[in-house]
């Protein structure tokens, strides 16, 4: 497993983000979308974007609309995500992202119920 983070970590520059989650043994990484979805808990909670531009360098909030106004009241520099507006996005370019990434992180592992998603099962295709 240690080679595996260590791989992640090369080819994932938020990789330090998640640092703190990766004692709890519920966690799992799995590559999604270019991204790298993280989940805690059984639930998706934090997708970490490295693409290079804008929406899509920074760290995506797996998140009910329902939670938008109270997350982003205790993490103000949370945004609405300009294309999967059902989540959250924190932007790299944020001139807080560090603090802010290291907030978000702390209520993940304090299990927020607000935060995460439950993955939906996959569908069989055709007929």
């Amino acid at each position: 497993m240690d080679l595996l983070r260590l791989k992640a970590a090369k080819e994932q520059p938020f990789q330090w983000v998640v640092e703190p989650l990766l004692e709890e043994p519920s966690y799992i990484q799995k590559p999604m979308f270019g991204c790298m979805g993280c989940y805690l808990y059984g639930r998706l909670v934090l997708v970490l974007a490295a693409r290079g531009r804008e929406p899509w360098n920074g760290l995506l909030v797996p998140t009910e609309k329902k939670f938008h106004q109270s997350l982003r009241r205790d993490h103000k520099n949370l945004v609405t995500h300009p294309i999967l507006k059902k989540w959250l996005y924190l932007p790299e370019s944020n001139e807080d992202f560090e603090d802010s990434a290291r907030a978000l992180v702390e209520s993940i592992l304090a299990d927020d119920p607000r935060i995460g998603v439950e993955p939906k099962e996959k569908s069989r295709r055709g007929g």
